[in-house]
C-alpha cells in the first residue's frame, strides 16, 4: 500500500507540474477567465489557501502556499511554490512538499539557517529550513487530540528541492486539538530560534538552539483579544517607530472577524525572549474586510516587513464561483507602526514594487472635480483594473462606484456621521453561493487629524482599500457577471477633495 501511495503522489506531482511548466514555456498562461485576478498571485489551477514558508534569499522571494492539486476545494494539503524577484511577477514552481505517512503538510514558515545550526549542510551550503505542521487525518478521524505535530524539511539548493528531516516530528503534540502553524525567527539577543505557535485559542512560544530540539517558553492570549474562534497563523516580529523597536504579534482567527468569518487581529507590546506583554488588551484588526486571512510576513528581509494574505474567507472559500482555480493572494503589503492618541496601530500599504506595473497615470485637478462625476470617461479603455488615489482636507460623505452594463455595482465610501469607511458588495454580482456574502462591510476611521487620504486598488474581482496612510484597511472580493467598465465619484456638498489620480495596472501573466 505504501508503494501504491507513493506512486500516486509522484504521478500527481508529474501531472500538476507538467501542466504549470508546459503552459509557462508555451506562453499560453493568459489567465483571462472571468474573475481571474490579473495582478494578484493565483495558482494555475485547483485549490489554494494560506500563504506559508515565505522567505527571501539571494534576491528571490519564495512564496509557498497551502495547495490541493486534485480539486478546486480543500483537500490533503501540499506546499505549492512560486518565486518572484520583485513581489509582483511570479513564476510557478513544482510542488515543494507532499503529504506523507505522518500526514498532510499544513501551514508553517521558512528560515535561512545562516550558521547551519541544524547541521543539514555538509559542503558549505546554506540550508533553507521549512518548519510546518504535520496533520494526521487518521488520528483526526479517530477523534484523537494529538494529530497535529511540528516537523522540518530543508533545501540545500536555494529552495529548488526539499528533503524532510528523518527525525520528524520535532515537537510532539502535548494534547491540544489545534496545535499548528509554526512561525519561526532568529532571536539574535539570546542566539536562539523562536517559534510562535497557534494552540487552540492561544499562542505558545518555544525556543531552540538548532530547530530540532525545542522547549516551551510561555503562553499568551488568555482573556486578551478576540476569541470568537480558533487562533491560527501567528507571526511575531519587530518594527521601528521613532527610533525604537516595538514588537508586533499577528493572530488570525476563524470565525470571529469584525465583519463575519475569518480575519486577522494584532497586538503590539514587549517581548523579552520568552514572554510577550501587550501594550493594551484592545482588539485591533489588521484588515477590516472579509477577505484577508492567514497572512504572515517574509523572513530574511532585513528591516522591511512585507506581508501577504489569503484573499478569501472560510465562510465561502470552497464555494466561490471561479474555475479552474480557487483563491488568490492579496497584493504584498509593507507594514509599519503608527501612534494615534498614545496607542500603537499597525498600518499597511501596497509595496512600492507595485508601481512597476502602474501606467497611464491621470491626475484630475481639484478644480475640475464635480459632486457627481463619471470617471470612466477620464481613463481610456477602463476595464476595472486600476488604482485610484483621493485626498481631502475636509472629508464629508463620498462614494466611489464601480459598475457594468448589467447594473451590477460595488460601492466604496465614507460615512462621516458614523465615522466609518465601507465596502458594499450587496449588488456586485453573483451571491447565491453563500447566504451571507452580499453585504455592506464597515471599518472605523482611526486617523486623529481631519485630513484624509485614500488608495483603492481594483482587480478583476477584488478591491483593496488603504485609508489614512494605511491605518484603516479593507479587502473584499466580489464576482460580477460582466467586467466592470464604469467608474463614478460622488461626494457631498461641502467636501473639499484635493487632486484625484487614476492609474491603470498592467496584468502580470503572459
Amino acid at each position: 500500500m505504501k508503494k501504491i501511495a507513493c506512486f500516486c503522489f509522484f504521478f500527481i506531482f508529474l501531472l500538476v507540474n507538467r501542466e504549470a511548466n508546459s503552459q509557462q514555456k508555451s506562453g499560453i498562461i493568459d489567465f483571462k477567465e472571468i474573475h481571474r485576478p490579473q495582478f494578484h498571485f493565483t495558482p494555475v489551477s485547483k485549490w489554494m489557501n494560506d500563504p506559508n514558508g515565505m522567505v527571501f534569499y539571494k534576491g528571490v522571494f519564495h512564496l509557498f502556499y497551502q495547495y490541493y492539486p486534485e480539486a478546486s476545494v480543500w483537500g490533503p494539503m501540499h506546499w505549492g511554490h512560486a518565486t518572484s524577484k520583485d513581489l509582483i511577477h511570479w513564476e510557478h514552481k513544482p510542488i515543494a512538499l507532499f503529504p506523507d505517512s505522518l500526514g498532510y503538510i499544513f501551514s508553517g514558515s521558512a528560515v535561512v539557517d545562516v550558521n547551519n545550526t541544524t547541521g543539514f549542510a555538509n559542503n558549505g551550503e546554506t540550508p533553507l529550513v521549512a518548519i510546518f505542521t504535520h496533520h494526521d487525518p487518521a488520528g483526526e478521524k479517530e477523534k484523537r487530540i494529538d494529530f497535529q505535530k511540528q516537523s522540518l524539511a530543508y533545501s540545500l539548493d536555494e529552495g529548488k528541492t526539499w528533503v524532510k528531516y528523518e527525525g520528524n516530528p520535532v515537537i510532539e503534540n502535548p494534547g491540544i486539538i489545534d496545535f499548528r502553524d509554526p512561525k519561526v525567527m532568529w532571536y539574535e539577543k539570546d542566539k536562539k530560534w523562536l517559534m510562535t505557535l497557534a494552540t487552540k485559542d492561544k499562542i505558545t512560544f518555544y525556543s531552540s538552539p538548532n530547530l530540532k530540539t525545542w522547549k516551551k517558553e510561555s503562553d499568551f492570549g488568555e482573556n486578551v483579544g478576540a476569541h470568537g474562534g480558533v487562533w491560527e497563523c501567528p507571526d511575531l516580529f519587530q518594527l521601528e517607530l521613532n527610533g525604537k523597536s516595538e514588537w508586533v504579534l499577528l493572530v488570525s482567527i476563524n470565525p470571529g472577524g469584525p465583519n463575519g468569518g475569518s480575519a486577522t487581529q494584532y497586538f503590539t507590546g514587549d517581548f523579552d525572549g520568552s514572554k510577550f506583554t501587550p501594550h493594551s488588551t484592545e482588539t485591533k484588526w489588521l484588515d477590516w474586510g472579509t477577505d484577508n486571512y492567514a497572512g504572515v510576513t517574509w523572513s530574511n528581509t532585513a528591516k522591511r516587513k512585507i506581508f501577504i494574505g489569503w484573499m478569501s474567507n472560510w465562510q465561502y472559500a470552497n464555494l466561490v464561483p471561479t474555475d479552474p482555480w480557487r483563491s488568490a493572494m492579496t497584493i504584498p503589503r509593507e507594514l509599519s507602526l503608527k501612534k494615534v492618541n498614545n496607542s500603537f496601530y499597525l498600518a499597511s500599504a501596497p509595496v512600492k514594487e507595485l508601481d512597476k506595473i502602474v501606467s497611464s497615470v491621470i491626475k484630475v485637478p481639484a478644480s475640475t472635480l464635480q459632486e457627481n462625476m463619471n470617471l470612466s470617461e477620464v481613463i481610456k479603455d477602463f476595464k476595472g483594473q486600476f488604482q485610484l488615489k483621493l485626498s481631502s482636507d475636509q472629508p464629508e460623505d463620498f462614494s466611489i462606484l464601480i459598475a457594468n452594463d448589467l447594473g451590477e455595482e460595488l460601492i466604496i465610501g465614507y460615512d462621516k456621521q458614523a465615522g466609518q469607511y465601507f465596502i458594499d458588495r450587496s449588488k456586485a454580482g453573483k451571491k447565491d453561493f453563500e447566504a451571507g456574502f452580499a453585504k455592506k462591510h464597515t471599518a472605523p476611521r482611526l486617523a486623529a487629524s481631519n485630513s484624509m487620504d485614500l488608495t483603492v486598488v481594483f482587480d478583476a474581482a477584488s478591491v483593496e482599500l488603504f485609508a489614512d496612510k494605511g491605518l484603516t484597511v479593507m479587502t473584499d472580493i466580489f464576482f460580477p457577471v460582466q467586467t466592470m467598465n464604469k467608474l463614478f465619484l460622488k461626494f457631498s456638498p461641502g467636501m473639499k477633495p484635493n487632486n484625484l489620480s487614476l492609474s491603470k495596472i498592467e496584468g502580470i501573466w503572459k
